[in-house]
């Protein structure tokens, strides 16, 4: 691989030019803005390294779809993304959020790390590889979407018609991070997702609050609801909500065992003290890992501006995110979700799902899972950090697991990224470094079994 990765050293500004092209071109798909021109930049930039590229149309943005077959047995995939979340709030932002301004070695912008940062990696990776080597030793495909920050909302579709395309022995996933400590994380799932909205109404207008004395406020009556869902050690009261969560088995918890996460660090990104219910060590990433969620995201009714209105609200609604493990399932959970506001004497709150989204896995035993364990060592010069399930969603069960195919994530995003967050980052070092990992990654994968 030696002389593969004195290429991409000899190609790195015109990698980091890709880079800042993209990443100056917005793409925020909750307001469709630059969407199409953001999916042309891709769809050219792959014909431009030699592969076949098409925009695949579905109820929403098209996926852009890349393939570089040459005949051979083995097929990797790629799964990534050309939205980016919306850059507010800009006042915070220490350079303009789509300038890729590069500042003590890191590149700054909306969707640089998440996900264009990797989205680039992985097309400079085959370019470096087929530019010395000639051809490639497997077969590569790339599946770029442009929904994934607003949920994914037409891939299955684009699955279900194109299984043919998305076909492949293994998949690597979308991101991928450094730990606080340099040590990079490899994760092999994500968790699913229940999210639902539940709407308490009262009365048919605002009204003023000495009302209070005898009409019921649908504020108050929204959070007696929530308040029977979980209690404060933190465990979901709605019946069955646990019951199909897996058992963890020896190797889960060894998993665990080695899995780095650095605590005072954490900690200290967020202005901390301690964590939930003062957890440390094992239980901890356990909690972090392997535990199902009911989550507030949001409440809104009422007045909430400056001053003072006494008034009493009509409405009342609440933002509900149940991150799920293996085996739990997004539409049974909505069901417990209604059942259980139903047996308090909350049938009138109405339920509105969103996000259902299935948890998925691959076994660290896997092959793609030991070829990206290998070339991170060959790569990095030490071991990963194996993350048996991230705890956030992504729609991976749809792609991969539903189908059949393993899948892995890695990627050249930090601890401290600000994903979805002012002064989004990558550091531009691990960039070229997970260019060259996603090389080696494309040779030693073709020699497995």
């Amino acid at each position: 691989m030696r002389e593969i990765f004195d290429f991409i050293e000899q190609n790195r500004d015109e990698y980091i030019r890709w880079l800042q092209q993209i990443c100056r071109q917005p793409s925020v798909a909750a307001q469709n803005r630059g969407m199409s021109e953001t999916a042309g930049m891709v769809e050219a930039l792959i014909g431009q390294i030699g592969g076949k590229s098409m925009q695949i149309e579905t109820s929403g943005f098209p996926v852009v779809y890349g393939e570089f077959l040459n005949g051979k047995k083995k097929t990797l995939s790629f799964y990534n993304h050309y939205d980016v979340q919306p850059e507010d709030p800009v006042n915070l932002w220490d350079s303009p959020p789509f300038a890729a301004e590069i500042r003590d070695g890191r590149m700054f912008a909306r969707g640089v790390a998440d996900n264009k940062g990797n989205l680039i990696a992985r097309l400079a990776a085959v370019h470096a590889y087929q530019s010395v080597r000639g051809t490639l030793p497997i077969n590569v495909k790339l599946i770029i979407e442009g929904e994934e920050e607003i949920g994914s909302l037409h891939l299955r579709e684009f699955v279900d018609q194109h299984r043919d395309l998305v076909q492949a022995d293994g998949c690597i996933w979308e991101f991928g991070y450094k730990n606080a400590d340099g040590s990079l994380q490899a994760s092999f799932g994500v968790k699913g997702m229940c999210y639902v909205e539940l709407v308490c109404r009262g009365a048919n207008t605002e009204m003023h609050s000495s009302n209070a004395a005898v009409i019921e406020n649908p504020a108050w009556r929204l959070i007696w609801a929530l308040n029977t869902l979980k209690t404060p050690d933190e465990r979901v009261q709605i019946k069955g909500f646990y019951d199909k969560v897996a058992s963890l088995t020896e190797a889960d918890l060894d998993a665990l065992e080695q899995m780095a996460y650095d605590e005072e660090s954490t900690l200290e990104k967020f202005g901390l003290n301690s964590f939930l219910l003062g957890l440390t060590g094992l239980p901890l990433k356990e909690k972090l890992i392997y535990q199902p969620t009911c989550t507030v995201c949001g409440f809104q009714t009422g007045y909430t501006g400056p001053g003072k209105k006494t008034v009493m609200p009509s409405e009342a609604r609440v933002k509900l995110d149940f991150r799920l493990v293996p085996d739990q399932d997004p539409h049974e959970i909505l069901e417990l979700v209604q059942r259980h506001l139903n047996d308090h004497g909350f049938s009138d709150i109405e339920v509105i799902p969103y996000t259902m989204t299935y948890p998925a896995r691959t076994p660290l035993d896997n092959a793609l899972a030991q070829t990206v364990i290998r070339t991170t060592r060959e790569v990095y010069g030490m071991e990963p950090t194996l993350k048996p399930m991230s705890p956030a969603t992504g729609p991976m069960y749809i792609l991969c697991q539903r189908i059949g195919i393993p899948s892995v994530s890695v990627g050249v995003g930090n601890f401290a990224s600000n994903n979805h967050a002012p002064n989004e980052n990558i550091v531009v070092e691990d960039f070229i470094q997970g260019i060259k990992h996603m090389a080696a990654i494309i040779e030693d994968f073709s020699k497995q079994e």
